[in-house]
């Protein structure tokens, strides 16, 4: 499902966590958590259109709640989140 990335912020006492809050368009704002930290800041990854997958039972990371999962692909040490290439309404479906 596509999303836009509203906040983000590194999770305290974590190398590698930041928690996102995402707006899922008709389905509202949730909150989801990504080992992305090493390789983005949270200031890069605001009003980005990303990629996540929002039918997993929520979980928690660090004792944060994470109510989705984002998408990112990774070649050796290089992680790249994915975006939307068009501008499509967050809320809209992978298929």
């Amino acid at each position: 499902m596509s999303a836009k990335s509203m906040e983000a912020e590194k999770v305290e006492k974590s190398r590698k966590l930041i928690k996102l809050k995402i707006n899922l368009g008709e389905l509202g704002e949730r909150q989801i958590v990504a080992g992305i930290a090493q390789h983005y800041n949270p200031e890069e990854l605001i009003g980005l259109k990303i990629v996540v997958v929002t039918n997993l039972k929520p979980a928690k990371l660090m004792g944060i709640e994470s109510q989705g999962m984002l998408l990112a692909a990774k070649i050796e040490d290089s992680l790249t989140v994915l975006t939307v290439h068009r501008d499509i309404k967050p809320g809209a479906k992978v298929s």
